[in-house]
Protein backbone atom coordinates (compact mmCIF):
# COMPACT_ATOMS: atom_id res chain seq x y z
CA UNK A 1 0.00 0.00 0.00
CA UNK A 2 1.15 3.32 -0.66
CA UNK A 3 1.20 6.39 1.42
CA UNK A 4 1.13 10.22 -0.18
CA UNK A 5 2.38 13.37 2.15
CA UNK A 6 0.86 16.77 0.40
CA UNK A 7 2.32 19.89 1.08
CA UNK A 8 -0.94 21.95 1.40
CA UNK A 9 1.05 25.07 2.23
CA UNK A 10 4.78 25.75 2.61
CA UNK A 11 4.87 29.98 4.07
CA UNK A 12 5.71 30.99 7.24
CA UNK A 13 3.62 33.45 8.96
CA UNK A 14 3.95 36.58 6.70
CA UNK A 15 2.76 34.51 4.05
CA UNK A 16 5.30 34.50 1.62
CA UNK A 17 3.47 35.37 -2.41
CA UNK A 18 2.67 32.62 -3.55
CA UNK A 19 2.35 30.56 -0.71
CA UNK A 20 -0.48 29.67 1.73
CA UNK A 21 0.64 28.86 5.82
CA UNK A 22 2.57 25.45 6.47
CA UNK A 23 0.23 23.05 6.28
CA UNK A 24 0.58 19.42 5.49
CA UNK A 25 -1.83 16.20 4.81
CA UNK A 26 -0.79 12.45 4.83
CA UNK A 27 -3.04 9.82 2.91
CA UNK A 28 -5.59 12.05 2.56
CA UNK A 29 -6.66 11.94 5.88
CA UNK A 30 -4.40 13.32 8.45
CA UNK A 31 -3.68 16.50 9.14
CA UNK A 32 -0.37 18.59 10.72
CA UNK A 33 -1.63 21.58 12.25
CA UNK A 34 -5.19 24.13 10.90
CA UNK A 35 -3.59 27.48 9.57
CA UNK A 36 -6.04 29.97 8.42
CA UNK A 37 -5.57 29.17 5.23
CA UNK A 38 -6.38 25.75 5.89
CA UNK A 39 -9.63 25.35 4.73
CA UNK A 40 -8.67 26.68 1.50
CA UNK A 41 -5.49 24.60 0.91
CA UNK A 42 -7.52 21.51 1.56
CA UNK A 43 -10.10 22.38 -1.37
CA UNK A 44 -7.82 23.51 -4.07
CA UNK A 45 -6.09 19.70 -3.53
CA UNK A 46 -9.19 17.84 -3.98
CA UNK A 47 -9.43 16.89 -0.25
CA UNK A 48 -12.59 16.59 1.53
CA UNK A 49 -12.97 17.92 4.75
CA UNK A 50 -15.19 15.84 6.25
CA UNK A 51 -12.36 12.93 5.56
CA UNK A 52 -10.08 14.14 8.17
CA UNK A 53 -9.90 11.76 10.75
CA UNK A 54 -6.66 13.27 12.61
CA UNK A 55 -5.29 16.81 13.14
CA UNK A 56 -2.21 16.94 14.61
CA UNK A 57 -1.14 19.95 16.56
CA UNK A 58 2.02 21.20 16.90
CA UNK A 59 1.76 24.25 18.80
CA UNK A 60 -0.64 27.37 19.53
CA UNK A 61 0.49 30.12 17.45
CA UNK A 62 -2.40 31.84 15.23
CA UNK A 63 -0.54 31.03 12.04
CA UNK A 64 -0.83 26.97 13.11
CA UNK A 65 -4.60 26.65 14.63
CA UNK A 66 -6.66 29.69 13.61
CA UNK A 67 -8.02 27.55 10.72
CA UNK A 68 -9.73 25.20 13.47
CA UNK A 69 -13.00 27.06 13.87
CA UNK A 70 -13.22 27.15 10.24
CA UNK A 71 -13.20 23.62 9.55
CA UNK A 72 -15.39 22.73 12.26
CA UNK A 73 -18.07 25.68 10.87
CA UNK A 74 -17.35 23.72 7.53
CA UNK A 75 -17.90 19.78 8.86
CA UNK A 76 -20.56 21.12 11.04
CA UNK A 77 -23.49 22.65 8.45
CA UNK A 78 -21.72 21.47 5.26
CA UNK A 79 -19.42 17.96 4.92
CA UNK A 80 -20.68 15.99 8.36
CA UNK A 81 -23.93 17.51 9.04
CA UNK A 82 -25.21 13.95 10.62
CA UNK A 83 -21.75 13.99 12.98
CA UNK A 84 -21.41 11.15 11.43
CA UNK A 85 -17.32 10.88 10.91
CA UNK A 86 -14.76 10.62 13.79
CA UNK A 87 -12.57 13.55 14.36
CA UNK A 88 -9.45 12.86 16.68
CA UNK A 89 -7.17 15.99 17.78
CA UNK A 90 -4.11 15.37 19.03
CA UNK A 91 -2.34 18.09 21.04
CA UNK A 92 0.16 18.83 24.40
CA UNK A 93 -2.29 18.36 27.66
CA UNK A 94 -3.92 22.12 28.56
CA UNK A 95 -3.90 22.87 24.56
CA UNK A 96 -8.00 21.71 24.36
CA UNK A 97 -8.88 24.55 26.78
CA UNK A 98 -7.23 27.50 24.86
CA UNK A 99 -8.64 25.77 21.22
CA UNK A 100 -12.09 25.84 23.22
CA UNK A 101 -11.80 28.78 23.93
CA UNK A 102 -10.61 29.85 20.28
CA UNK A 103 -13.95 28.31 18.94
CA UNK A 104 -16.09 29.68 20.67
CA UNK A 105 -14.57 33.42 20.28
CA UNK A 106 -14.81 32.50 16.48
CA UNK A 107 -18.47 31.21 16.37
CA UNK A 108 -20.31 31.99 20.05
CA UNK A 109 -22.18 28.57 20.76
CA UNK A 110 -22.13 27.48 16.88
CA UNK A 111 -19.38 24.31 17.69
CA UNK A 112 -20.24 23.40 21.11
CA UNK A 113 -21.78 19.78 19.92
CA UNK A 114 -18.64 19.04 17.30
CA UNK A 115 -16.36 20.25 19.82
CA UNK A 116 -17.88 17.73 22.57
CA UNK A 117 -17.26 14.77 20.09
CA UNK A 118 -14.02 15.00 19.08
CA UNK A 119 -11.95 13.07 20.88
CA UNK A 120 -8.83 15.25 22.29
CA UNK A 121 -5.68 12.96 22.28
CA UNK A 122 -3.37 14.17 24.54
CA UNK A 123 -0.98 11.52 25.19
CA UNK A 124 2.86 11.69 24.10
CA UNK A 125 2.18 8.65 21.69
CA UNK A 126 -0.64 6.85 20.05
CA UNK A 127 -1.29 4.82 16.57
CA UNK A 128 -3.94 5.71 14.31
CA UNK A 129 -7.35 3.85 12.92
CA UNK A 130 -5.16 2.84 9.96
CA UNK A 131 -1.88 2.27 11.68
CA UNK A 132 0.28 5.06 11.68
CA UNK A 133 2.17 4.93 15.42
CA UNK A 134 3.35 8.31 16.65
CA UNK A 135 5.56 9.95 18.87
CA UNK A 136 5.13 13.87 20.46
CA UNK A 137 8.63 15.47 21.32
CA UNK A 138 9.59 18.65 23.00
CA UNK A 139 11.44 21.37 20.29
CA UNK A 140 13.11 24.81 20.69
CA UNK A 141 10.16 27.18 19.85
CA UNK A 142 8.23 29.88 22.89
CA UNK A 143 7.49 27.48 25.76
CA UNK A 144 4.02 29.83 25.62
CA UNK A 145 2.92 28.20 22.83
CA UNK A 146 3.87 24.55 23.71
CA UNK A 147 6.06 23.86 20.93
CA UNK A 148 6.62 20.23 19.89
CA UNK A 149 7.47 18.04 16.50
CA UNK A 150 6.32 14.53 15.63
CA UNK A 151 7.87 11.45 14.50
CA UNK A 152 5.43 8.95 12.19
CA UNK A 153 5.87 5.48 11.33
CA UNK A 154 3.33 3.40 9.69
CA UNK A 155 2.32 0.22 9.63
CA UNK A 156 4.23 -0.80 6.05
CA UNK A 157 6.80 0.90 7.26
CA UNK A 158 7.34 4.45 6.00
CA UNK A 159 8.88 6.86 7.95
CA UNK A 160 9.05 10.57 8.28
CA UNK A 161 9.28 13.30 11.50
CA UNK A 162 7.93 16.66 11.26
CA UNK A 163 9.45 19.44 12.72
CA UNK A 164 7.08 21.97 13.77
CA UNK A 165 8.12 25.11 14.29
CA UNK A 166 11.38 25.11 15.92
CA UNK A 167 15.14 26.04 16.06
CA UNK A 168 18.24 23.39 16.22
CA UNK A 169 17.94 21.14 18.72
CA UNK A 170 19.22 17.99 20.50
CA UNK A 171 15.57 16.18 20.54
CA UNK A 172 14.71 17.07 17.20
CA UNK A 173 17.73 16.19 15.65
CA UNK A 174 17.66 12.86 17.07
CA UNK A 175 14.52 12.36 15.99
CA UNK A 176 15.59 13.44 12.00
CA UNK A 177 18.29 10.78 12.71
CA UNK A 178 15.79 7.93 12.84
CA UNK A 179 14.34 8.54 9.87
CA UNK A 180 14.31 9.03 6.36
CA UNK A 181 12.61 12.11 5.75
CA UNK A 182 12.19 14.80 7.36
CA UNK A 183 9.46 17.85 6.95
CA UNK A 184 11.31 21.02 8.40
CA UNK A 185 10.79 24.41 8.71
CA UNK A 186 13.22 27.43 7.36
CA UNK A 187 11.08 30.50 8.83
CA UNK A 188 13.50 33.89 9.41
CA UNK A 189 16.54 34.75 7.29
CA UNK A 190 19.83 34.87 8.51
CA UNK A 191 19.78 38.63 9.82
CA UNK A 192 16.96 37.76 11.91
CA UNK A 193 18.29 37.20 15.48
CA UNK A 194 16.41 34.15 16.83
CA UNK A 195 17.05 30.86 17.80
CA UNK A 196 13.56 29.66 18.14
CA UNK A 197 13.39 29.00 13.71
CA UNK A 198 15.77 27.41 11.46
CA UNK A 199 17.89 29.47 9.19
CA UNK A 200 19.57 28.64 5.33
CA UNK A 201 22.85 27.66 7.48
CA UNK A 202 21.13 25.53 9.74
CA UNK A 203 19.65 23.80 7.08
CA UNK A 204 22.92 23.63 5.21
CA UNK A 205 24.93 21.93 8.68
CA UNK A 206 22.19 19.96 9.24
CA UNK A 207 21.69 18.30 5.71
CA UNK A 208 25.62 17.94 5.50
CA UNK A 209 25.71 15.99 9.02
CA UNK A 210 22.75 13.56 8.09
CA UNK A 211 23.52 13.01 4.43
CA UNK A 212 21.16 9.68 4.34
CA UNK A 213 17.98 11.79 5.31
CA UNK A 214 15.69 14.00 2.81
CA UNK A 215 15.01 17.19 3.86
CA UNK A 216 11.61 19.13 2.54
CA UNK A 217 11.67 22.69 3.50
CA UNK A 218 8.31 24.11 4.91
CA UNK A 219 7.51 27.20 6.68
CA UNK A 220 9.90 29.45 4.73
CA UNK A 221 10.38 32.82 4.50
CA UNK A 222 11.13 32.66 0.39
CA UNK A 223 8.43 33.90 -1.77
CA UNK A 224 7.75 30.83 -4.15
CA UNK A 225 9.39 30.69 -7.27
CA UNK A 226 6.50 30.81 -9.13
CA UNK A 227 4.81 34.27 -7.88
CA UNK A 228 5.81 37.42 -9.80
CA UNK A 229 4.72 39.47 -7.08
CA UNK A 230 7.43 42.10 -5.88
CA UNK A 231 9.33 40.21 -3.07
CA UNK A 232 8.36 40.77 0.22
CA UNK A 233 11.74 39.18 2.05
CA UNK A 234 13.47 37.06 -0.29
CA UNK A 235 12.98 35.99 -3.40
CA UNK A 236 16.39 33.78 -3.22
CA UNK A 237 16.70 30.51 -2.78
CA UNK A 238 19.69 28.96 -1.01
CA UNK A 239 22.05 26.83 -2.55
CA UNK A 240 21.71 23.71 -0.44
CA UNK A 241 23.36 19.74 -0.62
CA UNK A 242 21.08 17.30 -2.77
CA UNK A 243 19.12 16.42 -0.51
CA UNK A 244 17.32 19.44 0.51
CA UNK A 245 13.92 20.11 -0.90
CA UNK A 246 12.55 23.42 -1.58
CA UNK A 247 8.73 23.03 -1.55
CA UNK A 248 6.18 24.48 -3.78
CA UNK A 249 2.04 24.40 -2.24
CA UNK A 250 0.52 20.73 -3.81
CA UNK A 251 4.14 19.18 -3.32
CA UNK A 252 3.32 15.50 -3.11
CA UNK A 253 5.90 12.93 -2.03
CA UNK A 254 4.51 9.82 -2.20
CA UNK A 255 6.10 6.02 -0.42
CA UNK A 256 5.80 2.41 -2.20
CA UNK A 257 9.04 0.86 0.33
CA UNK A 258 10.85 3.74 -0.44
CA UNK A 259 9.91 7.68 -0.85
CA UNK A 260 9.82 8.39 -4.03
CA UNK A 261 10.50 12.40 -5.18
Amino acid sequence: MAHEIVMLGTGNAFLPNGRHHSFAVFDRKHIIDAPPTALISLRQNGININEITTIFITHLHGDHIFGLPFLLLERTYISDREFSQPLTIVAAPGARKRIEDLCEIAYPGSLQKILSMIVWDENAQGTTVDGWNWNRFEVNHNDSVDPFGYSFESSKGAKFVHSGDSGPCDSLYSAISKTDLAIIEMAIPEWVPSSEHHKPSDIQKLSERLPGVHFIITHTFIDSKNSAMPKITSKEFPSHPSNVLHAEDGFSIKWENKWIF
